[in-house]
């Protein structure tokens, strides 16, 4: 959360939130993001709560590697994590990249299918948890979720993501103007997040963003390694 947001949230003037914050940070139970002006939980606050913990462990690994990373990749990257039928984007460089055309993605709800970062996230985890969450998605009976929910259209979809290691969005299922890449995020076999890079649709095609993967998997890895140290 901003620091504004927790001084609304419990009605406490700013500057007091501040030095809250800065005692807690001394401390090390929180620490502020390195992509935006956020804060987050550290390992020391885990018996404070229950994902929070491994969530901010992931973005504390992210925020250094994105900013190493950025001029490399120059289009944004996005690290999201699954959160009740949606990724939800916790770290990004939408707002350093100057290809990027959105700004304030953090806290951005992704649509499972009709992303790449869902499709990764879907492709890559259990068995058993894939098929809760796409009875999570048809439960929620969107219109626009549908056509992608047809059985053999879906198995095609994750099983090409399983095979090359990672999934796309090309066409206009989402963004009409962009177009993703992702690769999972994967910690001890489980999946925990996926990173994205999102381009303009019309500035490259699917099979020259590819050249992105590799670098995008060692991200990955390098979240992963860090996350679990």
């Amino acid at each position: 959360a901003r620091p504004a947001e927790i001084a609304k949230a419990l009605a406490i003037p700013r500057p007091t939130v501040y030095r809250l914050l800065q005692t807690l940070e001394e401390e090390g139970y929180i620490v502020f993001s390195a992509s935006n002006n956020r804060v987050r939980v550290t390992r020391l606050a885990a018996s404070l709560g229950d994902g929070s913990a491994t969530t901010s462990l992931l973005c504390q690994a992210a925020g250094p590697l994105f900013a190493e990373y950025a001029p490399k990749v120059i289009w944004p990257l996005d690290l999201s994590i699954y959160d009740n039928a949606a990724m939800v984007i916790q770290e990004t460089t939408h707002g350093r990249s100057p290809l990027s055309i959105d700004r304030g993605m953090t806290g951005y709800r992704l649509p499972m299918l009709r992303t790449s970062a869902g499709r990764a996230y879907l492709a890559f985890v259990s068995e058993e948890e894939r098929q809760l969450i796409l009875r999570h998605i048809e439960n929620l009976g969107l219109p626009e979720d549908r056509p992608f929910l047809a059985p053999a259209y879906l198995a095609t979809l994750l099983s090409e993501a399983r095979t090359k290691g990672y999934a796309t969005r090309e066409a206009g299922e989402f963004r009409p103007n962009t177009s993703s890449i992702a690769v999972p995020v994967r910690i001890d076999d489980t999946t925990v997040a996926c990173v994205s890079m999102i381009w303009i649709r019309s500035a490259m095609p699917i099979r020259e963003a590819t050249r992105y993967v590799e670098m995008l998997q060692e991200i990955a890895a390098r979240i992963a390694e860090k996350a679990k140290t």
